[in-house]
């Protein structure tokens, strides 16, 4: 791809899973919008029955809808009373019908966007000082940041944006004009999430800024990384995890160590280049993600063994083979993405708990983790206690999650979703 043809050059495509089937909104609803608020008396009313400080207003929540509205309008929002409730943005295609923005009696403009950008960057580079330590970090964290319905990490000189909602979607491009001058970068890629078809109706294909190269390299706390910006997960690379890897390179130094989910080998490079594992093995079911960490690990001349396997299927193979681990990673891809799974995907966790419990030495440890927000922490742990094989004993020494510059909004305790158990097996 020569991604300097075209201001919206293709970065891969999107995920068309079980709802592929439904039907997406028209193009014309995609259309881009600009930052600033409509005259006063154009802006669509609607009456909240239920008031929250919750940032998500489902249907059931809200009064009539305004004729007037349309998908993805700034829309006014009001008590039974007539009284002022804030500003949001409407979507009547999702049971998140509005995305609540602001609370405040005026409506948000683009000072308002530009005033939340600032704060989201100014607090990753003055407050957490990320720009010491990494060139790879998330710069908005949606809800976490008071910015509904939109990610953006920056992966060295790329912002990767991953949106969630038609009205993010649609102010995409104004908003990419204040995140690269606030980021003080060019380029860019925007991908709608997973599910946007079935919770919001819309699909879109990714796309990028001219000067958009295929990969660019980053790099966290010493480990260097190639990005893939086409074909990447998400926004292409996982910088929730950063603060665990640093911490689990603490304990690898002379042991073997299985990263049983590696995707690009995050874990695992951190084991070989920082921690001075004795040996390192990366296992992962996608074989381009396999192909990219081997080349991550020539990128930090790291010696070191990958695996294209599926990780239950190879965990049984070494449970056969008699083999031991002195440390063990389990960060598979969520298992519960919706509550019909949770039951399967509980189970799926027990499993592979269990197997990875009987591979660990005595003495050694397990970090498992879970990005299934559906699981609830006390569940986790109840689950992987619960794995424990009989005849070991195990201790749940630290609970952790993801790194600071994705921040938990008070408002939005779904915005907390990444759960990591350090298990000491004896």
């Amino acid at each position: 791809m020569n991604s300097r043809q075209t201001s919206r050059s293709r970065a891969g495509r999107p995920d068309r899973s079980a709802s592929a089937e439904k039907s997406p909104l028209a193009p014309e609803h995609l259309a881009q919008r600009p930052l600033e608020v409509p005259p006063a008396g154009e802006i669509p009313e609607i009456p909240v029955l239920s008031p929250t400080r919750h940032p998500f207003l489902y249907r059931k929540r809200l009064g009539t809808f305004d004729r007037r509205g349309r998908h993805g309008d700034l829309v006014r929002l009001v008590l039974q009373d007539g009284e002022p409730f804030g500003y949001g943005l409407f979507n009547p295609r999702s049971e998140i019908t509005v995305r609540l923005l602001t609370t405040q009696p005026d409506p948000p403009g683009e000072s308002w966007w530009r005033e939340r950008i600032a704060d989201a960057v100014a607090f990753r580079r003055d407050v957490l000082k990320l720009d010491e330590q990494t060139n790879a970090y998330r710069l908005v964290h949606a809800e976490g940041d008071g910015l509904p319905g939109v990610v953006v990490d920056r992966l060295g000189d790329v912002l990767s944006v991953e949106v969630f909602s038609l009205g993010s979607f649609q102010r995409v491009d104004a908003l990419l004009k204040l995140l690269t001058a606030a980021a003080g970068v060019e380029d860019y890629v925007v991908r709608c999430g997973p599910q946007t078809l079935d919770q919001e109706g819309f699909s879109a294909e990714p796309f990028g800024s001219s000067g958009l190269r295929p990969t660019s390299i980053i790099e966290e706390q010493g480990v260097r990384f190639r990005i893939d910006h086409q074909a990447g997960h998400k926004t292409g690379f996982f910088c929730d995890q950063r603060d665990n890897r640093r911490r689990l390179s603490e304990l690898t130094s002379g042991r073997t160590v299985l990263d049983a989910c590696c995707y690009t080998g995050g874990f695992a490079l951190y084991a070989a280049v920082r921690g001075e594992a004795a040996e390192v093995t990366g296992v992962d079911l996608d074989e381009s993600a396999i192909e990219t960490a081997k080349g991550n690990a020539n990128l930090n001349q790291a010696k070191m063994r990958f695996v294209h396997a599926d990780a239950f299927a190879y965990l049984r193979d070494m449970l056969r083979n008699e083999r031991r681990y002195g440390v063990i990673v389990l960060d598979p891809p969520k298992f519960i993405r919706n509550r019909e799974e949770h039951e399967t995907g509980r189970q799926k966790y027990f499993d592979l708990n269990r197997l990875a419990m009987q591979l660990v030495e005595p003495g050694g440890w397990l970090l498992t983790c879970t990005c299934s927000g559906l699981l609830p922490v006390r569940e986790f742990q109840q689950t992987v206690a619960a794995a424990v094989p009989p005849g070991r004993t195990a201790r749940i020494v630290d609970r952790t999650g993801a790194a600071a510059d994705h921040p938990i909004a008070a408002n939005c305790l779904e915005t907390e979703y990444l759960q990591a158990l350090w298990v000491r097996l004896d």
